[in-house]
C-alpha cells in the first residue's frame, strides 16, 4: 500500500513557490527595464529613426546638440526640445487715397528632420476684406478657392492626409486668421501669399494706416454652470455654457521673453494720398520716408526684419487741413456699381451749454496689463479725473476675475472725492485673470432712476487691451444693457483687440481711441474727452431717390463725434444719380449732397461694400435676429465676392504628392512673440500657458458640491486644464508596463511570504 510521505510534500511544495516567486522577480525586473528602455530610447533620439508602421517620428534634440540659431520649444522630458517651423514675413502696402491693399508674404520654413504640418495664428485689422490666397511650390503658384468653412477644412484635410502640400485660411474672429500649411518637407521652405483690402481711418484730421502684428493672449473664462429644473427635483440638473468654444483656435503657443524674439518682419508702404501731404510720422516704430511727390511717398521701417510684437501706425495729415473732405469712389463689378462715400461734416461753431455728466470709469488692472499697459492705464484715467467739474458725478470701477469700485454708487466731483479716486488708482496692480463680463454689468447698471437724477449724460469709459476671447458675450450684454449709457472704448497697449474695442464702441454709441504709449496719453486722451461732450452728429442717414435702388451699410450708421467723418458703401443700379446725406447737428438739420457721375474709378470698393456688410448682419446677431438667416445671408456675400469670414474660408492645394507613403506628419504652432510691453509673468505666471483658466466660479462650485460632478460639458469638465505641447508617445507604452511590473512584485512578496509560511510549517514538523 502506497504511503504519501509528508516531509517530501512539504519540501515540493517549498521549492515550487520558491520557483514561482522568482520567476515573478525576474519578470517585475524585466517589465521595469523594458519601460526604463523605453523612455530613454525615445528621449534620448537624435534622429528620425524611431519608427513606427506610421513612419519617423519628430525629432527631440539636446540644447547641446543645436549647432546654428533656431527655436526650441520644450517637450515633456527634461533636458529635451522641439524645433519648431520658423516664419518670416513681408508686408507690401498700397494706398491710393482712402483704399489700402496689402499683400503678406508668410514664409514658412521647416529647420526639423520631419515632415511638418505649420499652423500660425496672425492678426489682420478688423475691417480687412481677405479675397486672396496663393501658396508657391517652386516657381508655381497655386491658386486659392473661396469654399465653405467645412468644406474648405475637408479639402485641406484630405490633401494633408494625402501628403499634398496645402494651405489653409480660417477666420477665428474679424482680426484673427489661422493659415495652416501642410507637409513641408526636411529643411524645406513654402510660401503662401494672402491679400486683404480696407478703408483708410480718418480723425481729428488725420488719416491712420494700422497693420498689426501680433495677436496677444486671449483670457478664456471657465464654462458657465447653471442649474436647470425641469419641473421636478429629480429633473434638476446641470447646463453647461462654454463662452469661448473655439478656445483652442484663439490661444496659440506664446515665447517666453527667456527664449528670445521670432517672426521678423518687413513693411514697406506706397502711399499716394490723392492730395498734398504735410506730415507723415509712426507712432512706434523708427520708418523711412522716401518722398515720391506732393502727394506720394514710400515708406519702410529703419531696422530690417523688425518683430512682429506690437502694432504698426502710420499717421498723415494732408495740406488740406480742417476743411471740409469729400470723396466718393466706384467699381462696377458683374453689372452692378458699388459705391464708398466719405464725407467730413463742417465744424458746428455753435456753443452749448455744457450739460452735467455721469461719467463712469472702467479699469482693466489684469495680469495682461502687467508692465507698460497699466501705467498707460492709469495715467490715462488719472489725466481723465483732471477733467471733471463740480456738479459732475463719477464712479471708477476695477476688474480682474474680481470687481469692485470706489464708491458703492456714483458721487458729486469734490476734492475729497477726486481725492480718493486717485489714491485708489494710484494703488492698482496688473494681476489676476480678465473677467470683463460682471465689471461691464457694473458700469452699464444705471442707478440714476433710484435718485431721480437721468438729465446728466450718462457715459461709460472702458480702458483695457481688450485681451479676451468671448467678445460675443460681452456684445450681447452691451446690447441688453446699453439703455441711455454711451459707451466709449479706450485700447490701451501695444496690440490691443481692436476688434472688440471698435465693436464695443459701436453697439455702445460710442467711439473707439487706442493708446499704445505713455507719449500719447494725454494727446488722445483729450481729444476723447472732447467727444465726450456731445455727438456732433446724430441720425446720420444715406438715401438715394429710389430707395430700392441701392443697398447701403453699415446700417444703421453710427453718431459722429468730433474730428470723425461719415463713412458708407452701397450697391446701386447704374442710374442712381445721386446720393443724400441727412443728419442732425447742434444747429439744426444738415444734408449734402454727392453725385455717382463725380466719383473715382478704384479698384475693390466692391469687397469694401461686401465685407461693411457682413459686419453689420454679424452685429444683429447680437441684437436678437435669427441666426439662421443672418447665416444664410453672409455666406451668400463671402461666396461671391471670395472672402474670408466665420462661414467661409479659402484653401489652396498643390496636385502633386510630396510627402512619402508611410511616413509620418507632424503638427507644429508656430510660436507668437509675447506683445512689447507685457509682463510675461503677469500674464501666466510661472507655469506653461493653458488653454483654459483652471478656476471655477463660486456659483459653480456650490452648484457642484451638491450635485454630481462627473457631468462635462461639449468641450470638457469644468476647469478642464491642456497645457504645454503634445509631443508623439513612444511606440511602448511604458506606463503600462510600469503597472504590470508592481502587479508582479506584489506577486512575488505574496508569494515569498507563503513560501516562508509553508517553511516555517515545516520547521515546526521536523520538531515534533
Amino acid at each position: 500500500m502506497f504511503q504519501f510521505d509528508y516531509a517530501d510534500a512539504d519540501y515540493m511544495r517549498s521549492v515550487w513557490l520558491e520557483r514561482i516567486s522568482s520567476a515573478l522577480q525576474l519578470l517585475t525586473a524585466l517589465t521595469i527595464t523594458l519601460a526604463t528602455l523605453s523612455f530613454s530610447h525615445y528621449a534620448s533620439a537624435q534622429t528620425t529613426n524611431a519608427t513606427t508602421e506610421a513612419g519617423p517620428r519628430l525629432t527631440l534634440t539636446k540644447m547641446s546638440d543645436v549647432g546654428s540659431g533656431g527655436l526650441l520649444l520644450k517637450s515633456q522630458y527634461d533636458g529635451y526640445f522641439l524645433e519648431a517651423p520658423a516664419l518670416a514675413t513681408d508686408v507690401d502696402i498700397s494706398v491710393n487715397g482712402l483704399i489700402a491693399r496689402t499683400k503678406i508674404t508668410q514664409r514658412f520654413e521647416n529647420p526639423s528632420q520631419a515632415w511638418v504640418e505649420g499652423v500660425y495664428v496672425f492678426p489682420l485689422p478688423d475691417n480687412s476684406a481677405v479675397d486672396t490666397l496663393r501658396m508657391q511650390i517652386g516657381d508655381r503658384f497655386i491658386e486659392g478657392q473661396i469654399k465653405e468653412r467645412q468644406e474648405a477644412r475637408r479639402v485641406y484635410e484630405a490633401a494633408r492626409d494625402a501628403g499634398q502640400r496645402a494651405s489653409l485660411i480660417e477666420q477665428g474672429r474679424p482680426n484673427m486668421f489661422t493659415n495652416s500649411v501642410a507637409n513641408i518637407g526636411p529643411g524645406e521652405t513654402v510660401i503662401v501669399q494672402i491679400e486683404y483690402q480696407e478703408m483708410i481711418r480718418y480723425d481729428g484730421a488725420q488719416f491712420h494706416l494700422r497693420f498689426p502684428m501680433v495677436v496677444g493672449p486671449r483670457f478664456i473664462p471657465p464654462v458657465d454652470a447653471q442649474l436647470v429644473s425641469y419641473g421636478t427635483a429629480e429633473n434638476t440638473q446641470i447646463v453647461y455654457r462654454d463662452p469661448v468654444p473655439d478656445a483652442d483656435r484663439i490661444t496659440p503657443p506664446v515665447l517666453h521673453p527667456t527664449q528670445g524674439q521670432q517672426n521678423p518682419i518687413d513693411l514697406t508702404v506706397y502711399l499716394n494720398a490723392g492730395i498734398p501731404i504735410e506730415q507723415i510720422r509712426s507712432a512706434h516704430h523708427d520708418i523711412k520716408v522716401k518722398r515720391e511727390d506732393e502727394n506720394g511717398a514710400k515708406i519702410s521701417f529703419v531696422h530690417q526684419d523688425e518683430v512682429a510684437n506690437r502694432d504698426f501706425e502710420l499717421v498723415w495729415q494732408t495740406k488740406s487741413g480742417n476743411k471740409p473732405l469729400t470723396a466718393l469712389f466706384k467699381e462696377t463689378r458683374d453689372g452692378k456699381t458699388y459705391i464708398a462715400g466719405f464725407v467730413v461734416p463742417p465744424k458746428d461753431s455753435a456753443a452749448e451749454a455744457r450739460q452735467s455728466r455721469e461719467t463712469i470709469f472702467v479699469i482693466d488692472n489684469s495680469g495682461s496689463m502687467g508692465g507698460a499697459s497699466i501705467l498707460q492705464a492709469k495715467e490715462s484715467l488719472l489725466y481723465a479725473l483732471t477733467t471733471l467739474v463740480e456738479g459732475d458725478r463719477f464712479n471708477v470701477i476695477r476688474f480682474d476675475d474680481t470687481t469692485d469700485s470706489v464708491f458703492r454708487t456714483p458721487q458729486l466731483v469734490s476734492g475729497q472725492s477726486i481725492a480718493v479716486a486717485k489714491r485708489y488708482i494710484e494703488n492698482l496692480e496688473a494681476e489676476g485673470g480678465t473677467m470683463m463680463l460682471p465689471a461691464l454689468q457694473s458700469a452699464l447698471n444705471d442707478t440714476s432712476v433710484e435718485i431721480d437724477d437721468e438729465e446728466r449724460l450718462r457715459q461709460v469709459v472702458f480702458l483695457t487691451d481688450g485681451a479676451i476671447g468671448n467678445e460675443a458675450q460681452l456684445f450681447e450684454e452691451i446690447d441688453r444693457s446699453l439703455g441711455r449709457s454711451r459707451l466709449f472704448t479706450v485700447g490701451i497697449g501695444s496690440a490691443p483687440n481692436s476688434y472688440f474695442m471698435s465693436r464695443a464702441a459701436r453697439l455702445g454709441r460710442g467711439t473707439f481711441t487706442h493708446i499704445g504709449s505713455e507719449r500719447q496719453v494725454k494727446e488722445r486722451m483729450a481729444a476723447l474727452l472732447s467727444k465726450l461732450s456731445a455727438p456732433v452728429m446724430t441720425g446720420v442717414s444715406v438715401s438715394t431717390r429710389d430707395a430700392a435702388a441701392a443697398e447701403i451699410w453699415p446700417n444703421p450708421l453710427p453718431d459722429l463725434y468730433a474730428g470723425e467723418p461719415i463713412v458708407f458703401t452701397a450697391m446701386v443700379a447704374e442710374e442712381a444719380p445721386r446720393f443724400t446725406i441727412r443728419g442732425q447737428t447742434l444747429k439744426g438739420a444738415w444734408s449734402t449732397r454727392l453725385s455717382v457721375k463725380d466719383a473715382e474709378t478704384a479698384s475693390g470698393v466692391a469687397r469694401i461694400w461686401a465685407r461693411n456688410k457682413i459686419a453689420s448682419l454679424e452685429e444683429w446677431r447680437f441684437q436678437g435676429a435669427n441666426l439662421t438667416t443672418i447665416d444664410t445671408q453672409v455666406l451668400a456675400v463671402a461666396l461671391e465676392h471670395d472672402l474670408v469670414t466665420r462661414l467661409t474660408s479659402l484653401v489652396a492645394v498643390d496636385h502633386d504628392v510630396a510627402r512619402p507613403a508611410q511616413t509620418r506628419l507632424e503638427t507644429q504652432d508656430v510660436p507668437l512673440n509675447l506683445p512689447e510691453g507685457w509682463d510675461f509673468d503677469k500674464v501666466f505666471g510661472e507655469q506653461v500657458p493653458t488653454r483654459r483658466a483652471s478656476y471655477q466660479s463660486p456659483e459653480a462650485k456650490v452648484m457642484l458640491a451638491s450635485l454630481d460632478t462627473s457631468s462635462t460639458s461639449a468641450t470638457g469638465a469644468i476647469g478642464d486644464d491642456t497645457q504645454g505641447l503634445a509631443l508623439p508617445q513612444g511606440s511602448t507604452d511604458r506606463w503600462l508596463l510600469l503597472i504590470i511590473g508592481l502587479a508582479c512584485m506584489i506577486g512575488g512578496l505574496v508569494m515569498s511570504v507563503l513560501q516562508w509560511r509553508e517553511i516555517s510549517a515545516a520547521s515546526r514538523r521536523e520538531l515534533i
